[in-house]
């Protein structure tokens, strides 16, 4: 049958059925929960499709204008006509770009399974209309009220009359005729301007109150005259005492037939705030990428010991973070940020031990050895597909709970999908072009109207949150440099080459007067995330965009004769390495300066370096001459470092010259060290080595721990780590969207299912001669002997006909199948089985029954 000479489907199930398998598989993508499990059949399909909650989650991914559409069938009569769904969108002016765009939204509708029918007969599915249509306990958003005919439904057949006459209708003789007149008295919009022409000033300004919504009004025992002349002309209707209602037919009169206020057919569009050069974005993006590794490294260094503990609930206690932003020195928002950014790399975590507490990984060690560019590409990836959300930290959660940094309770769903778009949106722009924030709000709310709807309270959105914080944590990372996205970030997407700028341009700031084009996109899907491959490939092309715009790395620094080093950029790491146990940094910035003490270089020589060793280091590694009060410095901390040692008794200090060991003992600091001379050259204390040593030092002495046997212990630093751990899995939201090769094999399973379960079948025994009985129901196994099945079986090898069959697995489980057996021996059969599209041997034993299909 020719597809014009196809009768119009009469459920969504027989729609569904209709469609080709491109078709079905844009919506099992569209909604994944349609195929979780795969259904068994189109009529299965159908039915989890017009399930509430499936309705909702694709009602939530409409755009406005789609979901305005789908508002405007749901005050529409059902069935309704297209051409009555555009007098409802574009009204009676006929507005030519909503004309232009419904076409769009009726096929987006109709391909998520929410719209079905031809253009004739539009249906919106059953639980989308109860979700959409007015209600006096959910109005819809159109602001429309009840049709007179529910409106009335409560109301005695005098009444109705009494309304008909006083409109100057003639009587009838039921109510029901009654009502479709007054219905279309207030659809006729000649008849409706003649009835509210000798209306009274005061009940016009009435109607209009209430014409775009809400439409419910109180009113008296006693109304005043002009509310009264509404009420005696159903131009309101009772509804409860002392409400009325307007009934929709009027409010669509008075709104010049349209269902929205505002119908927006277009997306707002993108606009930019600035303009600048893209070697100035791409100069500036590095720059930041180069501080992101830096503050990674530098947070990752700090808890190289092992870190902060965990909390009883998990996460950062507010102290320890405070104390994160100020070893980071930065805000305790953006120290949230790093942390949760190196957490969801799988660069630190919970190392599991008794005294739980942070700590790097082994993947730590890892990533340090790899070039920076594709250092930056991790961090980067992970940020753009987590979903751990670092703005929350300091919120509250459902119960009232602090949510903190690294604790449960961040993980928001809808942060990787925000993140993707919003970053779109930026590649949509010319090169160099910085959205204007507003702009992108209004664009992400009008692509996903229903989860950008305003909180109670005037609260924002989560959405528009995200989108907040996305801005800003891509300018942090290096995506984006001065607002705009740079090549980088462009390549982490797998973006196309960018568009041109109209006109070449400067640094252009968004200032009073300035006038930057407006840069519109036709609405569409947003594109889908990339799959794993795919932002594999993706990351390797941002490193490699990015690696010849970060700085190479330094084997040099400048000393200076006050006891400063300056190091002009980035160091390589042997280098940095030593620098930071030599010396303490005192500056950051584009050159860092570090600063020589003598406790640093006591750190140095008790890490086991000598003062040669220190000498020979600074000389290799500078590009000045050594300053003299530097090497002064090394070698009197050298020459004192190690005359005095401590060691364990409870804890002792000797020293070969008792003149020092009395010039301890004279000092009144040493009072709470609690010593004693034993030897001329010993003293014992009666605090552990470790407090010894710290008062000695604080004394001004440089002395050395010792080992039982006599031996400098050497202090090095000890790096904790966790066992090896896994970054920490996005959570979905929802079922994710299934591969190709998921897609057809559902389809190929529900296509056969619905052959077994729709196939014509002959009426069983209309041919054996044992009676003709009546046909099955389709979700009835058919039930025959095991004779009459064996002979149905044979015979089906020799014509080569198919069968309907049903089958018991060994669980226990009954399916229906169509088969084309091809052979029976032993108490098996062997058949094509359309259902499974594969040939299969069957137990005749588990075979219910056996019908022949019906010859057409």
């Amino acid at each position: 049958m020719s597809q014009a000479a196809r009768p119009a489907p009469r459920s969504l199930a027989e729609a569904l059925r209709a469609r080709d398998d491109a078709s079905l598989s844009a919506l099992l993508r569209s909604r994944p929960d349609l195929i979780t499990p795969v259904p068994t059949d189109l009529t299965q399909l159908a039915t989890r499709a017009g399930t509430r909650a499936s309705v909702l989650r694709a009602l939530e991914r409409l755009d406005r204008f789609a979901l305005q559409t789908a508002e405007a069938l749901a005050v529409a009569p059902d069935p309704a006509s297209y051409t009555t769904l555009l007098g409802l969108m574009a009204g009676d002016a006929a507005d030519e770009s909503v004309t232009a765009a419904l076409p769009r939204a009726v096929a987006t509708l109709r391909e998520q399974a929410l719209v079905w029918g031809d253009d004739k007969r539009l249906r919106l599915v059953r639980t989308a209309r109860e979700l959409l249509a007015p209600a006096p306990q959910h109005p819809s958003p159109t602001g429309l009220g009840p049709s007179v005919q529910e409106a009335t439904s409560g109301m005695s057949p005098g009444r109705i009359q009494e309304i008909v006459t006083t409109a100057g209708l003639p009587s009838t003789h039921d109510a029901v005729s009654a009502v479709a007149g007054l219905t279309a008295l207030f659809g006729h919009r000649k008849k409706m301007a003649r009835l509210l022409a000798g209306a009274p000033e005061a009940a016009l300004d009435v109607l209009h109150r209430l014409v775009w919504g809400p439409p419910y009004g109180q009113v008296t025992a006693d109304p005043a005259a002009h509310l009264r002349w509404l009420l005696d002309r159903g131009l309101l209707l009772p509804t409860t005492p002392g409400t009325v209602v307007l009934p929709r037919e009027v409010a669509l009169h008075l709104r010049e037939g349209r269902a929205h206020r505002t119908p927006e057919p277009l997306p707002p569009a993108v606009e930019p705030a600035a303009a600048h050069s893209p070697q100035v974005v791409d100069a500036t993006a590095a720059g930041q990428a180069y501080t992101a590794l830096a503050t990674v490294e530098e947070l990752l260094k700090d808890w190289d010991e092992g870190g902060p503990g965990v909390l009883r609930a998990g996460g950062l206690s507010v102290r320890d973070l405070k104390r994160t932003a100020v070893a980071l020195d930065v805000s305790e928002p953006v120290a949230a940020f790093w942390v949760e950014l190196a957490y969801a790399a799988g660069l630190i975590a919970s190392d599991g031990e008794a005294d739980e507490r942070y700590a790097a990984t082994p993947g730590y060690d890892e990533w340090l050895e790899r070039p920076a560019a594709e250092r930056w590409s991790a961090l980067a990836e992970a940020w753009l597909a987590g979903t751990r959300t670092p703005g929350l930290v300091g919120g509250r959660d459902a119960k009232d709970r602090t949510l903190s940094a690294l604790g449960p309770g961040l993980d928001r769903s809808a942060a990787a999908e925000v993140r993707h778009r919003v970053l779109t949106l930026l590649a949509g722009l010319p090169t160099g072009t910085a959205p204007d924030t507003g702009s992108v709000l209004n664009r992400l709310r009008w692509e996903r109207p229903l989860r950008g709807a305003r909180q109670e309270g005037g609260e924002e959105d989560l959405r528009s949150r995200l989108a907040r914080w996305t801005l800003s944590e891509a300018e942090l990372l290096g995506i984006t440099g001065r607002g705009a996205l740079s090549a980088q970030g462009r390549a982490l997407l797998g973006a196309p080459a960018p568009a041109p700028a109209p006109t070449p341009v400067a640094e252009v700031p968004a200032g009073p007067g300035a006038r930057l084009p407006v840069h519109h996109h036709a609405p569409g899907p947003a594109p889908a995330p990339l799959s794993p491959a795919e932002q594999a490939a993706a990351t390797a092309a941002a490193a490699r965009v990015l690696a010849p715009l970060l700085p190479e790395p330094l084997d040099h620094v400048l000393l200076q004769a006050d006891l400063t080093a300056v190091a002009p950029g980035p160091l390589r790491r042997p280098l940095a390495d030593t620098l930071d146990v030599l010396a303490d940094v005192e500056s950051k910035g584009g050159a860092t300066v570090y600063r020589f003490t003598p406790a640093s270089v006591r750190r140095a020589l008790d890490a086991g370096r000598t003062a040669s060793d220190l000498h020979a280091f600074l000389t290799e590694h500078s590009r000045t001459p050594v300053p003299q009060p530097l090497a002064y410095l090394i070698d009197d901390v050298a020459r004192k470092h190690g005359h005095l040692r401590v060691g364990a008794a409870s804890a002792y200090v000797r020293c070969d010259d008792d003149a020092l060991l009395n010039e301890i003992l004279a000092d009144k600091r040493a009072a709470g060290l609690r010593l004693r001379r034993l030897a001329p050259t010993v003293l014992a204390a009666q605090s552990d080595p470790a407090a010894l040593l710290e008062g000695l030092r604080a004394m001004g002495f440089a002395p050395a721990a010792e080992s039982a046997e006599g031996d400098v212990l050497i202090a090095r630093a000890h790096a904790h780590r966790t066992p090896p751990r896994t970054a920490p899995e996005p959570v979905p939201d929802g079922p994710p969207p299934p591969d190709a090769t998921l897609l057809a094999a559902a389809i190929r399973a529900i296509r056969a299912g619905d052959l077994a379960a729709t196939a014509p079948r002959k009426p069983a025994g209309s041919e054996t001669g044992t009676g003709s009985r009546a046909p099955l129901a389709g979700g009835e196994l058919p039930r025959t002997s095991s004779a009459e099945t064996l002979a149905t079986m044979q015979a089906a090898v020799l014509t080569g006909e198919s069968l309907w069959i049903g089958y018991v697995n060994a669980e226990g489980s009954a399916s229906q199948r169509v088969i084309a057996p091809v052979r029976v021996e032993g108490g098996f059969v062997t058949a094509y089985d359309h259902t499974a599209d594969e040939v299969r041997t069957y137990p005749l034993h588990r075979i219910t029954g056996v019908a022949e299909l019906a010859e057409d």
